[in-house]
């Protein structure tokens, strides 16, 4: 196979990975499943309906891509004004407070340097989660990846943990990370001196064989710092435990569930390959509403990956 070939190949089950994560965590977020041997349910317990739905995890993944397609595409105006066109498009489901914040003032003539939020409530996830396609573009920066974390997230622990998600997807791409080694000892001489970082230090002290339920009671919130190891820490267990299984525990484990198994389910996609994903699993994503929209924008992506 060609490197463009397997670029490709990365890139799409990089995105079918996430996305899947994103629809099945959807509709189990901040919700841990719970049995009748802890709680007592009068007439049994009554499992809610569960739908898988794409949120903005997925959709500002997708406006990321059509947007690195563009001629300047890394340019963070061009980006922001593709989030504001989804936005206005109504193309947006389960927006953060700090993306809102964004959008609302790009919407209204802001500049996109300066309608991030800012402090700590600024650490939240929302830059890492549409991060990755800039892993399968060639030259992209350091400067790129903080700028377009900006748009939403002037911070700088939001910032590092996109760096360390696009730092993975890349120890994939060149096969320095097999699935085999340990994927933190790749990443973390990459990293600025942050509480992400600390936490990776943390983590990578840890058994591969720590359940990921073990592993979520450091944190599994949308707080940057717990989020974004705790899901490159399952991504890890994905050749141990198949990819279904690892989605599955990420939900079991509560918290953000689909952006926790979105980001997971994105790394270890790249690294196991769309057919690993399972048929079971790529089908029931099919169905699940505007896929097609989803597909097409993957498939119109993949051919541009490797270029500026």
């Amino acid at each position: 196979m060609s490197t463009t070939a397997l670029l490709q190949q990365q890139f799409v089950s990089c995105m079918l990975g996430g996305a899947i994560g994103d629809a099945w965590g959807s509709s189990y977020e901040n919700q841990p499943i719970q049995t009748a041997t802890t709680i007592f349910y009068v007439g049994g317990q009554q499992e809610p309906s569960r739908v898988w739905s794409f949120t903005d995890d997925t959709q500002l993944t997708m406006a990321t891509c059509e947007t690195l397609c563009l001629p300047g595409g890394s340019n963070p105006a061009l980006l922001a004004g593709n989030f504001v066109r989804y936005y206005r498009e109504k193309k947006l489901t389960g927006i953060g407070a700090s993306t809102l914040k964004a959008l609302v003032e790009l919407q209204a003539g802001g500049h996109w340097s300066q309608v991030g939020r800012q402090g700590e409530f600024a650490a939240g996830n929302g830059a890492a989660m549409r991060i990755a396609p800039f892993a399968f573009f060639d030259h992209v920066t350091r400067e790129n990846i903080r700028d377009a974390c900006r748009i939403t997230h002037r911070n700088d622990e939001a910032y590092v943990g996109a760096l360390a998600i696009v730092l993975c997807l890349k120890a994939v791409i060149t096969g320095a990370w097999t699935g085999d080694n340990n994927l933190f000892d790749l990443i973390i001489p990459e990293l600025p001196d942050t509480r992400v970082r600390d936490r990776l230090i943390e983590l990578s002290s840890i058994s591969n064989t720590t359940g990921i339920a073990d592993i979520a009671r450091l944190g599994n919130d949308g707080y940057v710092v717990n989020s974004v190891p705790f899901a490159i820490f399952t991504a890890g267990q994905v050749l141990r435990l198949g990819f279904p299984a690892m989605i599955q525990g990420i939900i079991e484990a509560g918290g953000d569930t689909d952006t926790n198994a979105s980001l997971a389910g994105q790394i270890a996609g790249a690294l196991i390959g769309v057919d690993n994903l399972t048929p079971e699993l790529t089908a029931k994503l099919a169905k699940v509403d505007h896929y097609d929209w989803v597909w097409s924008i993957i498939e119109s992506t993949k051919t541009h990956t490797g270029q500026h």
